[in-house]
């Protein structure tokens, strides 16, 4: 099995050597794990990419590669220039530190990542990992994403639906913020919607007296609603929620034509 890694977090995260080392276990002794990831952190770039200006991309180590650019920038960089058209079997996006569920997921680079694999018709996974306080007091705040996350993904890909479509499934993965041990199960969701939690802005003066708007975000462990992805994480499931890139809202289609047409 030939596996194409990438996150958002930046080539020397420690979230990515995690999602490294699981890949390496599913790819097997003769399989290949081919990492391309951003060479610095890239969180909340969502699907974006640098289509108006060049990224360099540098050779690390054996299959292993840091591009200046996005995830999505990651993955076109590994499918036409690292792998020279040589397909992978499945790509792997994470494993982010912090979740990327709810609203999140409209923000999150990571899932940036798998969606840019979908819309290149490939089978792709977003790993993260929820934090919290009891995360900071494990050995390692991956542990929930360490012990199952193999599991997980061995799965998906046995087990879960894995379409041809034009918008084919991609699947997005949270890991609860507990110990391994502690995890309850797994739990199939729909993307949940923190209410009154938003993105938004606080400025700060610097030195020379210009002002800087400084990018900040809402409570995380707000639940959703129940049986969506935040509640089950909160609640120590891992959660598990089928992806489309299709963003039309098909439930409003009919009215919209009674409407205008």
């Amino acid at each position: 099995m030939r596996i194409l890694v990438t996150n958002d977090d930046g080539i020397n995260a420690p979230g990515l050597q995690v999602l490294e080392q699981i890949a390496q276990n599913i790819a097997g002794p003769k399989g290949e794990v081919w990492v391309v990831a951003p060479a610095f952190e890239q969180s909340g770039v969502g699907h974006c990419i640098s289509y108006t200006h060049p990224m360099m991309i540098a050779r690390l180590d054996k299959r292993r590669y840091a591009a200046e650019g996005s995830p999505a920038d990651c993955i076109l960089a590994g499918l036409y220039d690292v792998l020279q058209g040589a397909r992978p079997d499945l790509v792997l996006s994470g494993i982010n530190r912090g979740n990327n569920a709810a609203e999140n997921v409209m923000y999150s680079g990571t899932v940036g990542g798998a969606m840019e694999a979908a819309l290149q018709g490939l089978p792709a996974i977003a790993l993260s990992q929820y934090m919290g306080p009891l995360t900071e007091e494990l050995p390692s705040i991956f542990d929930s994403a360490v012990g199952h996350g193999q599991a997980v993904i061995e799965r998906l890909i046995k087990d879960a639906p894995w379409d041809q479509g034009d918008y084919r499934l991609f699947y997005n993965v949270n890991f609860p913020p507990v110990a391994t041990g502690d995890v309850k199960g797994l739990r199939v969701t729909p993307q949940g919607y923190r209410r009154d939690t938003f993105f938004g802005v606080k400025p700060h003066i610097s030195p020379s007296g210009r002002k800087f708007l400084w990018i900040t975000g809402g409570p995380q462990h707000q639940p959703t609603a129940p049986g969506t992805d935040a509640a089950v994480n909160l609640d120590g499931y891992i959660s598990v929620t089928p992806m489309r890139a299709d963003l039309t809202a098909h439930d409003a289609l009919n009215d919209v034509k009674k409407a205008l047409e």
